[in-house]
């Protein structure tokens, strides 16, 4: 079993957190060949039908990932306000092309250099219309704004089978 932040804190049970070895390249699973990811996904729906949400989560650096369509109905791509400001600007198809992208550790940002307006503008610029936001998860700053992006998507959107985040 797999623990994390989630199962530390009670949110989730540990047979529920699924960890994937691809044997190559993550990202591959998520977008070109994203089978073992399904496999799975129609494992945990068979033994567990209470489920509403399943979310699937692809880490690393790789600003280019995007997720199949086949694979994920919402699209949450987060950033490290520690990689410095430059990430909004770097675009990528993960940034321009998620349904939110979210901008981590915003406390970090004068500790690295990061300014937080020039990554709000370049945001701007780089995602035009589609939403961001700013949050700092160790004092829930910004966290109900996510909440409520995610809400009124599933109330005005596609019901999603499936939220994926992508962790930079």
């Amino acid at each position: 079993m797999r623990t994390n932040l989630a199962t530390k804190r009670g949110l989730l049970p540990e047979n529920l957190v699924i960890g994937l070895a691809t044997g190559g390249c993550p990202h591959t699973a998520v977008r070109e060949d994203p089978s073992m990811n399904l496999a799975v996904i129609e494992e945990i729906e068979s033994n567990h039908t209470e489920l509403d949400l399943i979310i699937i989560e692809s880490g690393g650096d790789n600003i280019m990932t995007t997720f199949s369509p086949i694979l994920a109905d919402y699209f949450i791509y987060i950033i490290d306000v520690a990689g410095g400001d430059k990430y909004p600007r770097k675009g990528g198809l993960g940034i321009e092309s998620c349904d939110l992208l979210v901008i981590n550790k915003i406390d970090l940002a004068m500790m690295v250099g990061a300014d937080l307006e020039v990554m709000k503008r370049d945001a701007k610029k780089i995602r035009k219309e589609k939403s961001f936001e700013f949050i700092n998860c160790k004092t829930d700053e910004g966290v109900l704004k996510v909440i409520e992006h995610i809400i009124h998507d599933v109330l005005f959107g596609a019901l999603p089978k499936s939220i994926i985040s992508q962790k930079v």
